[in-house]
Order: structure tokens, then C-alpha cells, then sequence
């Protein structure tokens, strides 16, 4: 037991006696330990940059593929620049045209001038010169008349003859037609533009109106006085109505006690239509009455 004993001492004495030999490192600067730090760091980061990069080429590269168009069109470029352009022998062309006109312009000088020597002129080109906007009608006749005055009415003067003559009272459509045949003057003239002369013609053809107009044209015949068939125009309407009226009322007759009513005279209806005087609503019975 004894010789155990030792062998356990020395092997425990020679555990002590090792780390004692071993050479005691130095311990470093923190700054190189940092400095050594931030390079692996950076290296690190450049790897992993580098290795995103080439990862991301590799598909650009193949999907990325040049188009048949832009190949064609690169090669005629490339073809095209070899070439001359054709502008420039355009404008060479529009050269040698503006030196010819020059030309011919120098010799037309020469051979007027030349002539003017002589005496003899050469006959200048005639220049049609651009047709002038149609002026107004207030430019165009001073002579032109906004007003006609005939048989007391004023008619305007941008109107037609017929259309003109058709607003005296008294005078309709056919009439003026008739009128304006009689006087022998153009249908489409405007009144404005007609003369002194022509007017004095249309005012004789209406007072002689019954004897250039059949007799069914006029507008009171069998007159009650001369028993005529007469054409009134203007004021005399006015007046002959007003008359024939209030000889209606003296007589007492059926016509001139609706006149005197202010009921229609010609048969029309009273009980809907042409009311006069204030509307009578139907008046309720109230309650308790």
C-alpha cells in the first residue's frame, strides 16, 4: 500500500509541476483585437456582397437576351453610316433648281431691258388678285332704304317684295303675287333696293286693285252703301268693321246681340271653351246649413 501511495503522490506532484513550465502568453492591446474584428467583419461583408452580385447576374444573363429587331436595326446603322445620305442630294437638287431660276430670272432681266432700249415692251404677266370678302349691305348700297312707307304702313326693307307688300293690313300672300305681276317688278328684290319709281307703280296697283283682281280675291264684297264688291287695305278695315258692327247692334239683330253679350257669333261653343269674365268654381253647401 505503501508503494501506491507514492506512485499517486508523484503523478499528483508532476500535475502541479506542468502548467508551471508552460510559457506564459502576453496578453495583447485591445486595439489590435478590435482592429482584427472589423476586418473579418468587412471581409465578411464583402463576401456576402459579392456572392448576392453574382447570384443576381446569373439570371439577367440569361434572361436577358438581345431581340432580333435591335440586332437588324444595329446592322443597317452600321450599313447606313458606309452610305452616303440622302438629304444632302436633296439639297443639292434644291441648289441647282434655285441657280437655274437665278438664271433665267438674270436672262428675262437682260432681254426687258434690252427691249426697253429698243422700244418694244414685253406683256407683263396678268396677277388674278385674291377675291374680296362680300361686304355688307350697309358698305355695299348707300341707296338702301331700312324703310318703305306705303299705304300708311312702314314695311322693312331687308324683306322680299312679296313678303313686304303681304304686311299691309288687308293684302295677303296672293295678292302681293298678283301686285307684284301687275307692276312687273322681280318677286325676290328686297324693299330696301327698290326705286322711287317702282314704289309709285305698287301704290297705283293698290288703288286699282279691284279692277286688276278678280272679284272672289277681295275681301268685302256686296257692299251695303253701293252694293259693290270692294278691297279695303289698311285703316279702312279697321273702320269699315267698327261700322258694320254697330249696325248690327242698332238693328237688334241675333249677330249684334252677341257682339253687345261678348258671346261668339258663329255658332261656336260657350259651354267649355271661350269663357269670359271670372271662372264660377262649384261652391260645397257647409256643414249645419
Amino acid at each position: 500500500m505503501t508503494d501506491e501511495k507514492k506512485k499517486t503522490e508523484k503523478k499528483a506532484e508532476d500535475a502541479t509541476k506542468e502548467p508551471e513550465k508552460k510559457p506564459v502568453e502576453k496578453p495583447q492591446p485591445a486595439s489590435e483585437e478590435k482592429v482584427e474584428e472589423s476586418i473579418s467583419e468587412e471581409q465578411k461583408i464583402e463576401d456576402a456582397v459579392e456572392t448576392s452580385e453574382k447570384v443576381e447576374e446569373k439570371p439577367d444573363v440569361e434572361k436577358v437576351d438581345k431581340p432580333v429587331l435591335e440586332t437588324l436595326t444595329e446592322e443597317k446603322t452600321v450599313k447606313d453610316e458606309g452610305k452616303p445620305k440622302k438629304e444632302e442630294t436633296k439639297e443639292q437638287q434644291v441648289e441647282t433648281v434655285e441657280t437655274s431660276e437665278i438664271k433665267e430670272e438674270k436672262t428675262e432681266l437682260k432681254e426687258t431691258q434690252s427691249k426697253e432700249k429698243t422700244g418694244e415692251t414685253k406683256p407683263q404677266k396678268v396677277t388674278e388678285e385674291p377675291k374680296k370678302p362680300a361686304k355688307k349691305q350697309d358698305e355695299k348700297d348707300e341707296d338702301f332704304q331700312y324703310i318703305v312707307r306705303i299705304a300708311n304702313t312702314d314695311i322693312d326693307g331687308d324683306k322680299t317684295l312679296i313678303m313686304g307688300i303681304a304686311q299691309i293690313k288687308g293684302i295677303g300672300r296672293h295678292m302681293a303675287v298678283l301686285i307684284a305681276d301687275a307692276t312687273g317688278i322681280d318677286k325676290k328684290i328686297k324693299m330696301g333696293k327698290i326705286t322711287d319709281a317702282q314704289i309709285e307703280k305698287i301704290k297705283k296697283a293698290l288703288e286699282d286693285i279691284q279692277n286688276i283682281a278678280p272679284g272672289w280675291m277681295l275681301n268685302h264684297r256686296k257692299d251695303i252703301d253701293t252694293g259693290k264688291d270692294i278691297h279695303l287695305i289698311s285703316s279702312d278695315v279697321e273702320l269699315r268693321l267698327r261700322d258694320d258692327v254697330n249696325l248690327l247692334k242698332m238693328i237688334r239683330s241675333y249677330r249684334g246681340i252677341r257682339h253687345e253679350t261678348g258671346l261668339s257669333v258663329r255658332g261656336q261653343r260657350t259651354r267649355a271653351n271661350n269663357r269670359k269674365g271670372l271662372a264660377l268654381g262649384v261652391s260645397k253647401k257647409r256643414p249645419g246649413a
